[in-house]
């Protein structure tokens, strides 16, 4: 389970050095492959294979007429590619999502806990982006439901 956020740069190479936390976790779980995605362009997203294969079977399942199926494989597909990560925990990211992402040699960027996976984002892009007053009240309001314990 990844969660918090880990500053970090990306070099001139297009790699990203995982953060310590992380990398540590992986270590842990003997985890060295991962698919690198997206599914907006926005971030990129990394998942350990093992996480990535549990969505691959949940998709094998449902219809591949479906449409939203095929447009979610398109889009990850398009940005994704399998990595491994090097021996001083390194993670080559995807040219194509890199440029889309804003993702560029030396910038600033947020390593981001998400559960099963995680998220990097352009870091002054995400704070652009961030809310000013944190959760919208309707926000609230679902989260909140989502954490009371139904009884």
């Amino acid at each position: 389970m990844f969660r918090g956020n880990h500053p970090a740069k990306i070099d001139e190479k297009g790699r990203l050095k995982m953060p310590a936390a992380f990398k540590q976790q992986m270590d842990a779980q003997n985890v060295a492959q991962f698919f690198v995605t997206s599914t907006t362009g926005k971030r990129a997203e990394i998942y350990p294979m093992p996480e990535w294969e549990k969505k691959e079977q949940l998709l094998a399942r449902a219809s591949a007429l479906d449409p939203a199926v095929e447009e979610y494989l398109n889009v990850v597909n398009y940005y994704g590619q399998q990595v491994e990560m090097d021996n001083q925990g390194r993670l080559l990211l995807p040219q194509i999502l890199r440029g889309k992402a804003q993702l560029d040699a030396e910038v600033n960027v947020n390593v981001m806990g998400m559960g099963a996976f995680l998220a990097v984002y352009n870091q002054a892009n995400f704070e652009q982006e961030m809310p000013v007053n944190g959760l919208s009240e309707e926000n609230r309001k679902r989260v909140a439901a989502i954490l009371t314990p139904q009884i």
